[in-house]
């Protein structure tokens, strides 16, 4: 049943990727009536493209962006806590390279860095030997010396549909692919125009909206809504490749680059290494997003300064860029402008008020959340108290959720079933497994096997509950099974898809 496009409410939210959606479940908990247009699919465009991080922000320690880290490494904590089968500590070692960052310095951050953000449930940094196990095979022999830390890992989109759901289930009108396309001020707050992709269309009134568009925060603004743009973007391309994988354990390492940029190295989907990112400046979002052979070529030649195998474009499996939104703090290079947000209240002539996100980093989204409604207090006469700090995401059942003791419950409970169709499963959904796997006593009972543990029960799940549309929506966001498929399955995958979505 599709969602209708009129309605009242006393918030609108457009932009569905993860500060939309944080907005929405923060707001819809405490009793606000909150609607989220998103011209795409839930997080499909920059949140779905990040480095995959739950992190501090090391490097942003030589910035002096004090409050950004003290506040990015105490959410690391709050997420591990409310979604422990999507947010998963990961090792970082850090070889030392002569003529980079000096070793007192390394040691004087990573004090900093364990100690910034209060109390942690993570390892404290150390020294390490990087000739012994499980490193010793990794990197070129030349490097010996090296230091481990320990940040998180996220699964980005999923990250971003579990907020929607959890919106959803407290009231929100959730709609993608259904863009704003006018919006004005009335004397009661704001009308703004829908458009779903499907050529319905229809209205909504709303008291309030946040602007979290992302690349587009100005053009809506200054377009869509007719108001003048004080806080800026900085648009920068980020770019990620997929090899099959060069690290031996599943630790991941942080490279110092020549040009004062660290490249990431990355264990990702058990077979394969996630090396990014690039910044490449851009004077407006691209139609499309595509990872250039220069930037292949940048990564690769940041890897290969550190690997004992190096890799070639030719190893490339999957690669994908998106577009950071940055808040233009004037910085000449981009890899020192802020990853802090700024939030920015504008009220059209009728003190209709409109809030714009600039910038922000996945890590920080839900505190950006709690920021965004203190600001919108007044206008929406704000019912309720922030919550989300002890709320656990879908999927974490209650807190604590202990992770690692539920999939082996869940593979002696399912024991008739292939063990990689149910790790992957419980790694995508933690504890709501259970409603897709709980009491099925055959495999055959799962429906068509497209390969890599995806099902077509698991995909009429992505279909009927998470609002996926298309083949891409499955492989690349719902899961990341069509890095393990050939063209024949991804092609089954969405034959599948454009059937049930017809019928």
């Amino acid at each position: 049943m599709k969602e209708s496009l009129d309605g009242t409410y006393d918030l609108l939210v457009i932009g569905g990727g993860i500060n939309g959606v944080g907005v929405a479940r923060d707001a819809a908990g405490r009793g606000i009536r909150v609607a989220l247009c998103e011209r795409g699919d839930l997080g499909g465009a920059t949140s779905m493209a990040s480095s995959k991080l739950i992190h501090g922000g090391l490097r942003y320690l030589e910035q002096w962006q004090w409050r950004l880290v003290r506040e990015s490494l105490a959410e690391r904590e709050v997420l591990l806590r409310l979604a422990p089968h999507l947010v998963r500590p990961l090792r970082f070692v850090l070889p030392h390279a002569p003529g980079m960052r000096r070793k007192w310095m390394i040691r004087a951050g990573l004090w900093l860095y364990d100690h910034l953000g209060g109390a942690s449930s993570l390892p404290r940094s150390r020294a390490i030997n990087l000739h012994a196990p499980p490193f010793e095979g990794d990197l070129d022999p030349r490097f010996g010396i090296g230091y481990s830390y320990f940040d998180c890992w996220v699964d980005d989109a999923r990250l971003v549909v579990v907020n929607a759901l959890s919106a959803q289930a407290l009231g929100a009108t959730i709609l993608p692919r259904t863009a704003c396309v006018g919006l004005s001020a009335t004397e009661s707050g704001w009308r703004a125009d829908l458009e779903a992709l499907d050529g319905r269309r229809g209205s909504v009134s709303a008291r309030a909206v946040v602007n979290a568009a992302g690349p587009w925060v100005e053009h809506l603004l200054r377009e869509i809504a007719g108001l003048p743009v004080h806080a800026r973007v900085r648009l920068v391309k980020g770019s990620h490749i997929v090899v099959p994988s060069r690290i031996a354990g599943d630790h991941a390492y942080i490279l110092q680059n020549h040009d004062r940029r660290v490249v990431f190295l990355l264990p990702f989907e058990r077979k394969f290494t996630l090396i990014g990112t690039t910044e490449v400046v851009l004077a407006q979002p691209p139609a499309a997003m595509e990872v250039s052979d220069e930037e292949v070529r940048y990564l690769c030649d940041a890897a290969n300064r550190y690997l004992r195998k190096p890799i070639q474009a030719g190893d490339v499996v999957w690669s994908y860029a998106g577009v950071r939104a940055l808040h233009d703090d004037g910085k000449a290079s981009p890899t020192d402008v802020t990853r802090d947000y700024v939030l920015q209240l504008e009220h059209a002539g009728s003190g209709a008020p409109i809030l714009s996100v600039f910038g922000g980093k996945i890590t920080t989204y839900r505190r950006l959340a709690e920021h965004a409604l203190e600001k919108l207090s007044l206008a929406l006469d704000m019912p309720g108290r922030p919550w989300t700090a002890t709320a656990p995401l879908p999927g974490a059942a209650a807190a604590p959720f202990d992770y690692v003791a539920f999939l082996k419950e869940m593979l002696t409970r399912c024991a008739a079933l292939p063990i990689a169709l149910v790790e992957g499963i419980v790694r995508r959904h933690g504890a709501a497994a259970v409603d897709l796997i709980g009491g099925v006593h055959d495999v055959h009972d799962m429906g068509t096997h497209f390969g890599a543990g995806l099902t077509a029960r698991e995909v009429d799940h992505f279909i009927d509950k998470e609002w996926a549309r298309t083949g891409e929506d499955v492989l690349w966001r719902r899961s990341k099974t069509g890095l393990h498929m050939d063209a024949a399955g991804r092609a089954a995958v969405e034959a599948y898809v454009t059937g049930r979505i017809a019928s």
